[in-house]
């Protein structure tokens, strides 16, 4: 076989092997396609109103599909809104027991050692809703963005 001829075949084998790669690449799903069963979940758990699994789920997500670019813009969303609501979910508890302690504190006959203590639980739950109050600021502005 002349030199020429070898190279000729050493070619074909090249091309072969190179549009066999391409096929087979081809074939595969991508990051995206393989995310898409767990982001219809979240999306689902989303619409249920089951914050804290939507937030656990969007978490696998990250973890499992690191390079699904578009389901991970999609989920960021989702995580947005569902850490929104249930931190409004958290300041309603947290202004409501902070309530409880106002009341209570208007007790007349309270001891000084009861008194102090309702104080720093009072002191304790509003710094809570205000740290609150400022995540849902966040959120919504970067949401705005």
């Amino acid at each position: 076989m002349s030199l020429m001829a070898c190279k000729t075949l050493e070619m074909k084998k090249i091309f072969l092997f190179l549009a066999l790669v391409a096929v087979t690449a081809s074939c595969q799903k991508s990051e995206d396609e393989k995310a898409a069963p767990l982001l219809a979940k979240i999306d689902s758990l989303y619409k249920a109103a089951q914050y804290q699994d939507v937030l656990d789920s969007i978490s696998a997500l990250r973890d499992r599909f690191p390079r699904a670019i578009n389901a991970r813009k999609t989920a960021l969303s989702l995580w947005q809104t569902a850490s929104m609501k249930l931190a409004q979910v958290d300041i309603a508890r947290t202004d409501s027991a902070l309530q409880v302690q106002e009341e209570a504190l208007k007790v007349t006959n309270l001891t000084s050692q009861h008194k102090a203590r309702l104080l720093v639980r009072r002191d304790s739950l509003k710094i809570r809703y205000e740290a609150l109050c400022q995540m849902v600021k966040a959120i919504q502005k970067k949401q705005a963005q």
